[in-house]
């Protein structure tokens, strides 16, 4: 009866989400009012539990929102000048060969796109340039679908890790290794899966190896990144490398030149202009990370931190004392993208990129895509907080424990898949299940760093299928009601990347 009333708040997001297909917003607030009733009139939670629970919820949803925030704010500083479209109309004149035309712009450029922006934004950008090169609506779709999953938990400026964190209360140094190793496997694998919905079996065998090469150097170079300290560029990186690498290889799969669609005159100029806002970003974290003595400085010009008392709920589970989650305002991730958009801002309009209105367009823009998501995210923050204080979070995972057993690692991933689908973003679902994922673990005595990473992992690679992600997609490449066509292709190549992920996550803990 326990593990049932625990499960009540995700059974509800789950059933008015994919049931009854509300918004993640309405779905999230649902499942938060019904965690509040279950936790008062079962498990016991009195008003200090309660409060306590929310203030603790305000300062993780701080902490997730101001990533957010400002990592959409810097995509549409850069979309407003015309830099993403340069960006896009560049590429396809590296190469006529329409399957190395989907690697680059449909995997590289995407994965580059979802790290800078996420939101969907490689999606709704990419189809409409593919459609444009000739290829259906329904390819257009797909390809940058299955191209950028790899990339959303280090994608969007690290907003996915941030909330794994948060929800955790583990530190990165913990977490990033076994996740960029499984994400970097998927990588590798997205490629060919790439290839084959451009071009089938046919383009597969023709792009094996230099879709190979791309995928070890993106996956390769997220790892390198990551693990050295810069998780919130990784996927940023792993897309910028993976359209450098793609430079050479385009030119020795150049296809049929007459067959390349006519994009305009190549402008180098133009193209370093457009990239430079990035640019701007890649350097004021080196220098925030590894000029001497900046970051302490930073970190202790304004902090955010509350220390919580001891509680305890009426049957009993006690939740420690402890601080609340710790936000250094100056060197959060948050800040460092603020201050690169308003430098972006600076050198686009230098360069003469922007229209009268542009600021006002910029900031409408960013509130209008960025405001539903935060909603969902904060209720659904509160939900898993209040969980977790009040206990229902370690009986969901005391149940699972049992049920499942030593085939865990297994189940991991498809937790993390089944978030992301059903609430419509990787840091939602690691909201919602991270701290769950992180008891079952223990309780297991399993290594809490593999199946954090295969639920994150899971999550990344299943939300390319969640459907308000497919519903955008397809309303930018003339789709609309053909939703159920997309997500047709899209399921079996999901399927394949959490079960490889699953079958990693077996192996590392056995390993271990």
């Amino acid at each position: 009866m326990a593990f049932l009333l625990a499960f009540i708040p995700i059974a509800i997001i789950l059933i008015l989400m994919v049931g009854f297909r509300w918004g993640a917003a309405r779905a999230g607030a649902a499942g938060y009012l019904s965690a509040v009733v279950v936790a008062i009139l079962y498990f016991g939670a009195g008003s200090k539990v309660m409060a306590y629970a929310h203030a603790k919820a305000l300062l993780l949803t701080v902490d997730v929102l101001f990533i957010i925030w400002t990592a959409f704010l810097l995509y549409r500083v850069a979309d407003e000048a015309g830099a993403i479209r340069t960006i896009g109309h560049s590429l396809p004149h590296l190469t006529a060969d329409r399957g190395m035309q989907a690697l680059i712009i449909g995997w590289a450029f995407a994965s580059f796109l979802q790290g800078v922006g996420g939101f969907g934004v490689p999606v709704a950008v990419i189809a409409p340039i593919m459609i444009g090169l000739g290829f259906s609506p329904l390819a257009g779709v797909v390809i940058p679908s299955i191209g950028h999953g790899w990339a959303v938990t280090f994608g969007s400026l690290g907003s996915s890790f941030q909330a794994l964190m948060a929800a955790t209360n583990l530190e990165w140094h913990l977490l990033v290794a076994p996740t960029a190793f499984f994400l970097g496997v998927a990588c590798v694998v997205v490629g060919q899966m790439v290839s084959h919905a451009a071009g089938g079996w046919a383009a597969v065998r023709r792009l094996f190896w230099p879709a190979l090469l791309m995928g070890l150097v993106m996956g390769g170079i997220q790892y390198i990144v990551v693990t050295s300290g810069f998780w919130n560029i990784g996927a940023f990186c792993g897309g910028l490398a993976g359209l450098i690498i793609a430079y050479p290889l385009a030119r020795r799969y150049r296809g049929d030149a007459s067959m390349q669609s006519d994009n305009g005159d190549f402008n180098v100029r133009a193209l370093v202009i457009a990239l430079s806002g990035y640019l701007v970003l890649v350097a004021v974290i080196l220098a925030v990370q590894l000029i001497p003595g900046v970051k302490p400085t930073l970190s202790q010009i304004l902090v955010i931190e509350v220390q919580f008392p001891e509680v305890t709920t009426a049957l009993g589970y006690v939740t420690p004392a402890g601080l609340g989650r710790r936000i250094p305002v100056f060197s959060h991730a948050g800040m460092i993208l603020a201050v690169s958009s308003m430098i972006a801002f600076l050198i686009y309009r230098w360069a003469g990129l922007y229209k009268p209105g542009a600021p006002g367009r910029i900031l409408n823009g960013t509130l209008h895509r960025v405001m539903s998501s935060s909603v969902s995210i904060a209720s659904m923050v509160a939900m898993a907080v209040i969980m977790q204080d009040t206990g229902m979070t370690e009986t969901l995972a005391q149940g699972l424990a049992e049920s499942v057993g030593r085939a865990y690692p297994l189940v991991a991933p498809w937790i993390g898949a089944l978030g992301a689908f059903m609430t419509g973003s990787n840091t939602n679902s690691n909201v919602v299940f991270g701290a769950l994922q992180l008891r079952t673990a223990v309780l297991l005595s399993y290594s809490v760093a593999i199946i954090l990473a295969a639920q994150t992992a899971g999550a990344a690679v299943a939300s390319i299928m969640a459907p308000t992600k497919v519903v955008v997609g397809a309303s930018t490449a003339g789709m609309a009601g053909r939703e159920g066509d997309v997500m047709r292709m899209l399921i079996v190549y999901t399927a394949i990347l959490v079960a490889i992920i699953s079958v990693l996550a077996m192996l590392g803990v056995l390993l271990l």
